[in-house]
């Protein structure tokens, strides 16, 4: 991706060309370049500098750029097939009828009003109704099928040791707050006053429900939900899939909760003796939260069960539900001042209970076929420079390059959309049952889920919708995945020239890749089976080089007193670093031989980073930049553009990099995967 030099003056020049013309050729945006900072010193800067210092995040957004922005641009055109459904529904039970009758349920402010909390009294009843402790297993049971979360969650997926079929896994959850780190650092101001606020939530919460000891039950249940939290395992630990892999025979789950009723549990979800084991993602956790439930009283679980119903059913009941709700989930968690408008809600359960349903309309109206055929050749091209690049690969064994190369072989990528549409006839959706149509709609994919233990794999399920702005790799089917919506500007754009593609949607496909080699996906073979395919030395190669990208972003601090979880976000870090390296041999690759054009003053390599920086240019309010340094595997947008660029040795090419530059990193410190 990167041949030639470029000064700073060249570039500072080049910027004087029509923007609107640059656009039409490149795919560039030179409007939002600030040119009074060196793209040597800041990268980020530089070509994004303008759209930083201008862009607002949305009121009612926790923050904005390509993927927000993308997202936001196809949800009218949603709404459009949603609304057009709701006005003729059609034939009854047709996919067309729940669509609208889904979206009119929502939309009906009216009855949402009359009803207020008598929507969620069914539930209520049955949390009441509670005598014995030995009850909650069947309890949990039901939540786990209606959505509502428990202390702890089901899932139906491959068996990790057996890639032919499915298997029944049981891992922790039950938490209000996004990580256990906001229950248990008493040393961090801003973590303590969330967990204060959150308390506060509750209580306004119950006090609206009529409990009059709502002050001590929310008291009562931030204690419950602490204990839990300390007995969890932290999110690094649940990134390691050999130790989240335990097989538990369903005869033996007692020895790790004595006295708990695993059969009622085992029944009410369907499962039964479907299988001869669960895996229990964390076996400590269970066997703490036995201890849990026993000094709890009956009285607080049956509080704890209550909020968690009303945190969960709030956003579909009375306008005032909604507000008490979001003014903790969306203004304090999230600092976000404005709820989405009643018809983007809407859409998102949509996209949730008739994902694939509206998926299938939505291709049909919007997603052009030569899309798909041109994303299929830019994948085939990355496939192939991953294909040489793993016999170039220094630090990685020749027994071992066999067994990458024959991974690689077996990937499957999945482009637009699914080859075959779920059906959704046995879903029930009514006009005038709003609560009731959440609840059948998770109860429906639960039961869809359970159904497949028993049977083969279906190695042609998508685990997202056509419409969702995103992309995957499933290390247990071996596969990439690339959903229609995503197949636009800015991450592909049919009218821009290659480089700057390859720069963006051609490194979000190299990111995905790479996944099967990172530190999680290599320790999966072709077929999705957890084994060992690397030798020691390959083990203690990688791990020197993961453990100085784990330093390298461990040193950023997005907000104060916050640094970048560099062992959460390490998967994601080689997946960036990897698949921008990758995405510029493949282009080259695809020049054919033909030296790479030099356009509007830039070089072919300068328009494909430039690219990258494009789709990864990024706000985000502080109290959403903490959420994710606690929970989520990714970094902050800005230094996954100048994190993963400053291990690019092609980028110092491409940029005249030198030493003194703020953007230098000395060679020998910079981690070089692929």
């Amino acid at each position: 991706m990167k041949h030639h030099f470029i000064t700073a003056v060249s570039l500072t020049l080049a910027c004087a060309y029509p923007v609107q013309a640059q656009q039409a050729t490149t795919g560039i945006d030179r409007a939002q370049f600030d040119t009074t900072v060196r793209i040597q010193d800041d990268f980020n800067q530089h070509i994004s500098g303008t759209w930083l210092k201008k862009t607002e995040i949305p009121a009612d957004k926790s923050s904005w750029g390509a993927f927000q922005a993308l997202h936001e641009l196809t949800q009218p055109q949603l709404r459009s097939i949603v609304e057009a459904a709701a006005k003729n529904p059609g034939k009854a039970g047709s996919e067309a009828q729940k669509i609208g009758d889904l979206y009119a349920s929502f939309m009906d402010d009216k009855l949402r009003t009359t009803l207020g909390i008598k929507a969620l009294q069914k539930e209520l009843t049955r949390i009441t109704a509670l005598n014995d402790k030995k009850q909650i297993p069947a309890l949990i049971a039901h939540f786990n099928e209606i959505g509502v979360n428990a202390p702890y969650e089901l899932q139906i997926h491959q068996d990790a040791k057996d890639a032919t079929k499915y298997i029944a896994d049981i891992g922790q959850s039950g938490l209000g707050l996004p990580d256990r780190d906001y229950y248990l650092k008493d040393d961090d101001a801003k973590l303590k006053d969330v967990r204060l606020k959150y308390q506060a939530h509750i209580e306004t919460m119950l006090t609206k429900l009529g409990d009059k000891n709502a002050a001590q039950s929310a008291k009562d249940i931030l204690v419950l939900e602490t204990e839990l939290a300390r007995v969890q395992w932290t999110k690094v630990e649940n990134r390691d899939p050999v130790k989240t892999y335990n097989q538990v025979e369903l005869s033996k789950l007692d020895t790790l909760m004595p006295g708990y009723d695993w059969k009622s549990y085992l029944s009410a979800t369907g499962i039964g003796n479907k299988v001869p084991y669960l895996v229990i993602s964390q076996p400590s956790y269970l066997t703490g939260l036995n201890t849990i439930l026993a000094a709890t009283p009956l009285t607080t679980w049956k509080t704890y069960f209550t909020w968690q119903l009303l945190s969960t059913g709030a956003p579909y009941l009375s306008q005032d539900w909604v507000d008490a709700r979001f003014a903790f989930t969306g203004t304090v968690l999230r600092g976000v001042p404005q709820n989405l408008p009643d018809w983007q809600r809407a859409m998102r359960l949509e996209n949730g209970a008739l994902g694939e349903a509206l998926g299938k309309l939505y291709v049909e109206q919007f997603f052009p076929a030569e899309s798909k055929i041109r994303m299929e050749k830019l994948v085939a091209n990355l496939l192939l420079a991953f294909k040489q690049g793993i016999d170039s690969l220094e630090w990685m064994t020749p027994a071992t390059k066999k067994e990458a190369q024959a991974k690689l072989a077996t990937f499957t990528p999945k482009i637009g959309y699914p080859k075959k549409w779920r059906d959704y006839s046995g879903l029930q959706i009514r006009r005038d049952d709003l609560i009731g149509n959440v609840m059948r709609a998770n109860a429906f994919e639960h039961q869809r889920n359970v159904r497949k233990l028993g049977k083969p794999v279906d190695r042609d399920e998508w685990m997202m919708t056509p419409q969702t702005v995103n992309a995957y790799y499933n290390p247990e089917l071996n596969e990439i995945v690339f959903p229609a919506v995503i197949l636009q500007p800015p991450f592909f754009d049919p009218k821009a020239e290659d480089a700057v593609n390859y720069g963006a949607i051609g490194a979000v496909i190299g990111h995905e890749i790479s996944h099967g080699f990172d530190d999680q996906g290599s320790q999966y073979d072709g077929l999705g089976n957890l084994r060992d395919w690397w030798t020691k030395e390959d083990h203690q190669r990688f791990a020197a080089k993961t453990g100085a990208l784990v330093k390298q972003f461990e040193a950023y601090s997005p907000v104060p007193g916050f640094h970048v979880n560099g062992e959460l976000t390490l998967g994601e870090n080689i997946a960036d670093t990897s698949g921008l390296a990758v995405a510029r041999k493949a282009y080259h690759l695809s020049l054919g031989g033909k030296p790479a054009p030099v356009m509007d003053g830039l070089t072919a390599d300068q328009r494909l980073y430039i690219g990258w920086g494009q789709v990864w240019r990024s706000k985000m309010r502080e109290a959403q930049t903490i959420v994710q340094i606690k929970s989520d595997p990714h970094s902050p947008a800005e230094f996954r553009i100048l994190g993963t660029l400053v291990n690019q040795a092609d980028f110092y090419r491409a940029f005249d990099i030198k030493p003194g530059d703020k953007m230098y990193v000395a060679p020998e410190q910079r981690v070089i995967i692929w």
